[in-house]
C-alpha cells in the first residue's frame, strides 16, 4: 500500500490539469471547499465521544473484516479509531451530496453512523438508506442519529446480499451510493452491478479503500474501466465516479 501511495503521490494533479468545465467546478467548489459547515459541529462531538468509549460490544462481520482484529469482540473506541471514515472524507460526501441536491442515497456499511449521518445532514429533503450486517452497530448508529435529531435515515439491518437487491426493487431512482459494505472483488462488483440499474445521468458512486487490498485495486480497475462510468476519480483512499453520458470518459487522479 505504501509503494501504492507513493505512485499516488507522483501521479496526483491539481485543477490546472482539469480542462473539463464539470470537473474543474468539482474540483474548485467541492474538493477544496475548506468551509466549517455548523452541521459538522454535532458529529464531530460525537467523534469525539466514539473515541474515549471503553465498551466492549460483539459484532458480526459479513465483509471481509478487519486487518487488526482477529475477534468478533471489540471496544466501541477501538472501532471509532480504526474503522469510521475520517471527517476529511465524509465532510467530502456532505459537500457533494449539498452541492448536487442529491435526493435518493444508499449507503452500504452504517457502523456508528457518522459517516450516515454526514450523508443525512447535506439536506432534510433528502433520504438515506443505510445497510448494516450487524445489529449491533447498528442499535449504536440508531441512538446515534437520534441523539442528533436526524429523521431521515432508514437502517436496514442484515445480510446486504439479501437487503440491498429488496430495497432496490422498491427505489425507482438513486442519486448517490457510498460503498463501504464489504471490501472483496466479488460483493463490491456485485453491489456496483445492482445498483447500477437505478442510476440517472447525475449519480455519484463513491468506493471506499480502493487501494485497501489486491482485490479491492482489481475491483477499482474493473469499476473505472466499466462501460457505463464515464468520469472517475481517485484520491487514493476513495475512488469517485460519475455517469454523465454527454462527456468524453476520462481517469483522474487528483490531490486531495
Amino acid at each position: 500500500m505504501i509503494y501504492d501511495y507513493i505512485k499516488y503521490l507522483f501521479k496526483a494533479k491539481d485543477e490546472h490539469s482539469l480542462h473539463s468545465p464539470f470537473l474543474f467546478e468539482c474540483y474548485t467548489k467541492i474538493l477544496k471547499d475548506k468551509n466549517q459547515y455548523s452541521a459538522y459541529n454535532s458529529i464531530e462531538k460525537l467523534r469525539q465521544e466514539l473515541l474515549i468509549n471503553n465498551n466492549e460490544i460483539e459484532i458480526s462481520d459479513f465483509g471481509a473484516g478487519s486487518k487488526l482484529n482477529i475477534t468478533n469482540k471489540r471496544l466501541i473506541k477501538d472501532i471509532a479509531r480504526n474503522s469510521l471514515k475520517k471527517p476529511k472524507f465524509a465532510q467530502l460526501f456532505y459537500r457533494i451530496i449539498k452541492h448536487y441536491q442529491y435526493k435518493n442515497i444508499i449507503d452500504l456499511g452504517t457502523s456508528f453512523g457518522l459517516t450516515t449521518a454526514y450523508l443525512a445532514k447535506s439536506s432534510i429533503e433528502n433520504k438515506v438508506f443505510s445497510f448494516e450486517g450487524c445489529s449491533t452497530t447498528a442499535d449504536i448508529a440508531k441512538a446515534n442519529f437520534e441523539n442528533l435529531a436526524i429523521k431521515n435515515i432508514d437502517v436496514i439491518v442484515g445480510n446486504i446480499d439479501e437487503t440491498l437487491p429488496q430495497k432496490l426493487d422498491e427505489l425507482d431512482m438513486i442519486d448517490f451510493v457510498f460503498f463501504d459494505a464489504n471490501h472483496r472483488f466479488e460483493p463490491t462488483i456485485r453491489y456496483f452491478e445492482l445498483c447500477l440499474s437505478k442510476i440517472n445521468e447525475n449519480s455519484c458512486f463513491i468506493f471506499d479503500d480502493i487501494y485497501w487490498s489486491e482485490e479491492m485495486k482489481r475491483a477499482w480497475q474493473y469499476i473505472k474501466n466499466h462501460q457505463s462510468v464515464v468520469i472517475s476519480i481517485d484520491l487514493f483512499w476513495i475512488g469517485i465516479v460519475f455517469f454523465r453520458k454527454k462527456q468524453p470518459k476520462q481517469n483522474f487522479v487528483l490531490k486531495f
